[in-house]
């Protein structure tokens, strides 16, 4: 992840907590213990969840295309034992310009 620039007033950040342990669940987190099952070939059960969205985030330095913007989540869950970290970003993946950026080895994902 690079550093967003949300300096110019362009681009939001919101969050959503789900306690999930003994209770229905909605559909979101429905969708993230099926993708955890998927991914990971085991049973899982949300107890907690936290959705990080950072809506048309402009990159940072002020040098960079404020309109090039990107959507992206972090969706961090636990079943009280084990926790997972899913990383959404949106379709086309991540659409700032990186040769504009101040660290040009940029990498989607993790390692």
């Amino acid at each position: 992840w690079d550093n967003a620039d949300f300096s110019r007033g362009v681009g939001t950040t919101f969050y959503q907590e789900f306690l999930t342990l003994n209770t229905a669940k909605p559909p979101f987190i429905r969708d993230v213990e099926a993708k955890v099952q998927r991914y990971l070939k085991s049973s899982y059960s949300a107890a907690w969840t936290l959705k990080i969205t950072w809506e048309k985030a402009p990159a940072y330095a002020a040098r960079t295309d404020p309109r090039r913007t990107i959507t992206y989540q972090a969706i961090l869950t636990t079943d009280g034992f084990r926790s997972y970290i899913l990383m959404l970003y949106q379709d086309r993946g991540m659409q700032w310009d990186y040769t504009r950026l101040t660290a040009t080895n940029v990498l989607v994902g993790y390692t």
